[in-house]
């Protein structure tokens, strides 16, 4: 592992409007998350701690369904995308973090970044 030298990562206005401070906290969040699991192979996004089952793979799938259900269903009301929309979520609430490690690297990378991407 090679030492990561941190990013510059966008700083909240302490002066805007409601909407603009939240955006500005969570583009904050996104570049730290891009900075931390940026670049992993498929043994670093399978890689757990301890007794925890999550992995960095899950947590960006998990993530891109947050971005997903956020965008389009939160805010703007419409149904859920794919693939989110063919999960049952009743009988397997895990299903991202679970399936994770069954997707490439650059699968998971590439549905966060278009997930992140169509919700801004």
């Amino acid at each position: 592992m090679t030492e990561q030298t941190a990013p510059i990562r966008p700083e909240p206005s302490s002066a805007g409007d409601e909407a603009t401070t939240l955006l500005g906290y969570l583009e904050r969040q996104r570049a730290t998350f891009t900075w931390k699991s940026g670049g992993l192979n498929a043994t670093g996004l399978r890689a757990t701690l301890g007794q925890s089952a999550m992995t960095l793979g899950g947590m960006l799938k998990h993530l891109a369904r947050f971005e997903d259900d956020m965008s389009t269903e939160w805010i703007m009301g419409d149904e859920q995308l794919p693939p989110w929309n063919a999960v049952d979520w009743d009988s397997d609430p895990n299903w991202d973090w679970r399936t994770a490690g069954d997707d490439t690297p650059e699968a998971l990378y590439a549905r966060w970044h278009d997930a992140v991407a169509h919700s801004r």
